[in-house]
């Protein structure tokens, strides 16, 4: 019986691509080989984008004479939702070696079959009997308990011919969709290249989304009722790539100055960002019951805010600047059948000392839909404006905030 024995990989230059090798194995001899050529640098797997051409080899070498009817290999990828069969949206093959007899052939020693096959960029996947669609490949996507996975991998297969069951080496690999986010305004571009202070809404209008008023009211020390005002204003374009950050800036209006030094405190601001994961046969669609057995939010991001410089402050105004960062571990945004992913970004009420808010537990005071990318746009530099020692926390309270379940 043949076993996989791990895999390696190496480069011999930095710009050069790594070469993965994967094995089979039999009573502790390495027999088949599958090499896979990658520019990717991480020592997991292979990594993979739209359209990529993916060359390589498969090897044998065999200690003596062994039957063979056909080898070949595949790529092969699908979605698997728990209990249930994989989908196979996925599955591109090449016949490495065929028997030039109808029954099998032996081979024995060293043998090597090049192959080349190329990942499309969208596939049509049939969603029910009377429908089909066609969508972007999605990212591999796998999680510890998640309801929902993707999958790509390699299959190579050794048809061994009758009465001999086939043998299969199946290494997995990630593909990445290479999507970018729209470029920033002129005047953002311009302060990002030149590291000067980004320009706020009152300057760069188009540059930023700025929410209508939100109310906030409450009781101060159990004495004192407030009502104060807030606007938050999100950087535009809504699109945004994984590995930068968000800016962000919010301003509060009070005329009780106490309760306005208190509101506009940074660590009172709860600003997440939002993964929401829609499963299921509706999951293409946006009218999903968000409370469903088939959704899933998890807060997977925190911003932080400083007393900003790009707004100055009056008697009844506090402003903050604030960057919410993106972790490099996010998936992009993406529509698929069974499993769609996508972000938002939920403000909760503020938390400041002595504050007790009017809003009820798991309130949401404003909801903005944004897009995750895998690259900034073309040419656009990205900067951190946040001063040292700032760095946003993950974000995982968010669920407890507002009582939602989570893939845990």
């Amino acid at each position: 019986m043949s076993t996989p024995s791990g895999h390696s990989h190496q480069s011999t230059r930095p710009d050069a691509p790594s070469e993965y090798t994967f094995s089979l194995e039999r009573h502790g001899r390495k027999w088949a080989f599958l090499y896979v050529k990658s520019r990717s640098t991480a020592s997991s797997a292979p990594v993979f984008h739209d359209n990529a051409t993916i060359s390589g080899r498969v090897e044998v070498d065999l200690a003596k004479p062994e039957n063979f009817k056909g080898i070949s290999i595949s790529i092969h990828a699908g979605t698997t939702a728990v209990g249930q069969e994989e989908a196979v949206f996925l599955q591109l093959t090449q016949d490495l070696w065929s028997s030039p007899n109808k029954s099998s052939t032996q081979l024995n020693g060293k043998h090597s079959w090049p192959f080349e096959l190329t990942l499309p960029s969208q596939v049509v996947v049939t969603e029910s009997k009377a429908h089909t669609g066609t969508y972007f490949l999605p990212p591999n996507f796998s999680e510890r308990a998640s309801p929902v996975y993707i999958d790509y991998k390699f299959v190579v297969t050794f048809r061994r011919g009758r009465f001999t069951p086939n043998q299969t080496l199946s290494p997995y690999f990630a593909y990445v969709p290479l999507r970018f986010a729209q470029p920033p305004t002129p005047l953002r571009q311009l302060a990002l290249r030149e590291g000067s202070p980004l320009l706020g809404p009152n300057i760069d209008p188009e540059g930023w989304q700025t929410s209508e008023p939100i109310k906030i009211s409450g009781v101060l020390f159990n004495t004192k009722r407030v009502e104060a005002e807030c606007t938050l204003s999100i950087a535009k374009p809504l699109s945004y790539a994984i590995r930068t950050p968000i800016p962000l800036t919010i301003t509060f209006e009070c005329s009780d100055r106490q309760a306005l030094d208190l509101l506009a405190n940074p660590r009172a601001v709860r600003l997440f960002l939002v993964r929401s994961i829609a499963t299921g046969a509706n999951a293409t669609g946006e009218d999903i019951p968000k409370r469903s057995n088939n959704f899933f939010l998890e807060g997977v991001g925190q911003a932080v805010f400083w007393p900003s410089s790009i707004r100055r402050s009056t008697e009844e105004t506090r402003s903050l600047q604030g960057e919410l960062n993106i972790k490099s571990s996010l998936k992009p945004t993406f529509v698929f059948p069974r499993i769609s992913i996508s972000y938002s970004l939920d403000l909760l009420p503020f938390e400041p000392t002595g504050f007790s808010p009017s809003s009820k537990e798991g309130a949401i005071l404003l909801s903005q839909r944004v897009e995750i990318m895998t690259r900034p746009a073309p040419g656009v530099i990205t900067r951190s404006y946040a001063p040292p020692g700032y760095e946003g926390p993950d974000g995982g309270d968010y669920n407890r905030a507002i009582g939602f379940r989570r893939i845990v």
